[in-house]
């Protein structure tokens, strides 16, 4: 009888987490990644459903995708990435009016900041003052917000002459670690970094004008290869709910309604 049942207890083992629902795995912009990791423990005690987030440029979230990696849902800085999936046929937007459009799930902001240690006066003026040895911004090849901060200042007029003094990083998160540490003067980031606690008490920012760059719409769309489509949509679901959406405005995003 002991036997059997340590058999039993082995079997159960061993069958038990083949049984169990595989998490989620989404594949996130750099920029969520102060913002999300509570959203999906909450999303968990609502639903029993595991989320797990890799937080990366979206640029190279899009090309881990179309190499095949096993995400089930991109929530990519900005709608041309995914947009990219969809006309590729590896991703879609079901749920959406159009399905051929990423289903926007809120905007980004972006900001110059500075650690309050720093003598340069924080304001719009320090992109024109000549002590400002450098500047971090994310890689504008890979990450929307690079690609934002490129603009701004292109419409200041000021890339030609700060060229030479931006210090590229591979994200925006790594943007703001670069300013963070010491290895740039300023950074043009994203408003979820600057209002993280650790970076809101080491630093400050001033909002970069809207009018500057283009609008930073940031877009979901389901891997076509998920095989828990009904799980994703739960999620998106959530992301869009009145509640999160309030919660990702007090985390530096702009709710889509």
């Amino acid at each position: 009888m002991t036997k059997t049942l340590t058999t039993a207890w082995l079997l159960l083992v061993l069958i038990a987490p083949l049984c169990a629902q595989a998490p989620l795995r989404v594949a996130a912009a750099a920029d969520l990644e102060p913002v999300l990791p509570p959203i999906l423990a909450e999303f968990q005690q609502a639903t029993g459903i595991h989320a797990e987030a890799t937080y990366q440029a979206s640029a190279m979230l899009t090309t881990e995708v179309e190499n095949g990696a096993p995400f089930d849902l991109f929530l990519s800085a900005d709608l041309i990435y995914p947009k990219r999936l969809i006309d590729d046929g590896l991703a879609d937007a079901a749920g959406s009016p159009d399905s051929s459009t990423p289903i926007t799930y809120a905007k980004g902001t972006l900001v110059l900041w500075e650690r309050k240690d720093s003598n340069l006066p924080l304001s719009l003026n320090l992109l024109h003052d000549p002590r400002l040895k450098s500047l971090a911004i994310a890689d504008p090849d890979r990450a929307p917000y690079g690609r934002a901060a490129v603009a701004a200042l292109k419409s200041l007029r000021l890339y030609d002459s700060l060229k030479p003094r931006i210090v590229t990083a591979e994200n925006i998160a790594q943007a703001a670690q670069f300013v963070d540490s010491g290895n740039a003067d300023a950074g043009l980031i994203s408003l979820t970094s600057a209002l993280t606690p650790r970076l809101a008490s080491a630093g400050a920012y001033v909002v970069i004008p809207r009018d500057l760059y283009p609008p930073i719409e940031q877009g979901a769309v389901i891997v076509s290869k998920t095989t828990q489509r009904a799980a994703v949509h739960k999620l998106l679901d959530y992301l869009l709910s009145t509640p999160v959406q309030a919660q990702l405005a007090k985390s530096g995003l702009t709710p889509v309604h």
